[in-house]
């Protein structure tokens, strides 16, 4: 893996209606990330923090646009800000490592980095889908959206964001840890093949053997792996400073098998780490645990 990171804060909170989650960056950082990225051997260069031109305020926070999509205009200005950021990162020859701040960013990040490859791959670890649109949305909050709008369903001036059309095609897409899908994301998943692991699907087979196929799923096909990783794709026993927790996710352990297995293959380019909220945390327990999910992505070992 490349060994030249930028870290990129993508503080907002604009996808979801819970404010904190902006902070998550900062969190993260405080929980020793960089530190930690030093002492594995990478050079990490910290571009601070995006916030776009509209800030996070709570008297601000919570508009609902006519297609019923929360806080749209911050949604499509910060993202078109990140972007630019990510796409000069990879252009530089980095490693992004996108920091969050809710799923929506997923957007501006899948718009940066798809430019500089010709078939994307997205490993999207999370307990949700995030492959709604407007219609299918039971809450119009668009961090349950970004794959979707990736794929290219949805409003348009999101899926043409940064450079028209889609990001990533279904077909090259892994989802790993479902456990709570709306029912207009299992049609979609179902009409469009997408490979997907749900949480029985884990249990049964066990992390190494889920990895194992995603990873046969898409190293032929694609010429880079990013990988989007919610930390409610976690059980909230372990990551319990997330907005939307779901009972019954991965463990910390799994986590770790998960990533150290990307990390041998040798082909994961470019990273989110999402949905860390300090507001809802205890004592940073989730931030704390998220960089030790980087720290095995980026070649931590037990021995």
């Amino acid at each position: 893996m490349n060994q030249n990171a930028h870290i990129i804060g993508a503080a907002t909170a604009f996808g979801q209606p819970r404010l904190g989650v902006d902070l998550g960056p900062d969190a993260l950082r405080y929980a020793g990330l960089t530190k930690m990225l030093k002492e594995l051997g990478l050079s990490v260069t910290d571009k601070g923090n995006i916030k776009g031109n509209f800030e996070v305020e709570a008297e601000r926070h919570n508009i609902k646009n006519d297609d019923n999509l929360l806080n749209y205009d911050a949604v499509k200005d910060f993202n078109t800000i990140l972007a630019g950021a990510v796409d000069a990162s990879v252009s530089n020859g980095a490693f992004p490592l996108i920091l969050g701040g809710d799923h929506s960013l997923a957007i501006g990040s899948l718009a940066g980095i798809s430019r500089h490859y010709e078939n994307l791959g997205v490993i999207w670890y999370d307990a949700h889908g995030d492959l709604n649109d407007s219609r299918t949305s039971p809450s119009g909050n668009i961090h349950g959206m970004p794959l979707g709008i990736s794929c290219g369903i949805g409003d348009a001036d999101l899926v043409n964001l940064y450079d028209a059309g889609p990001k990533v095609k279904p077909e090259n897409i892994v989802l790993i840890g479902m456990r709570d899908l709306d029912e207009g994301e299992k049609q979609y998943i179902h009409d469009n093949d997408i490979l997907t692991f749900t949480m029985t699907d884990v249990k049964m087979m066990g992390i190494a053997e889920v990895m194992k196929q995603a990873l046969d799923h898409l190293v032929e096909k694609c010429d880079g792996l990013h990988l989007s990783l919610d930390v409610d794709g976690l059980d909230p026993m372990e990551t319990p400073g997330t907005g939307t927790p779901v009972d019954g996710g991965l463990s910390l352990s799994e986590t770790q098998l998960a990533m150290s297995i990307l990390n041998d293959s040798d082909r994961i380019t470019s990273m989110d780490l999402v949905e860390v909220n300090p507001l809802l945390d205890d004592g940073n327990k989730t931030a704390g645990k998220a960089v030790e999910i980087a720290a095995s992505l980026f070649g931590k070992k037990q021995l």
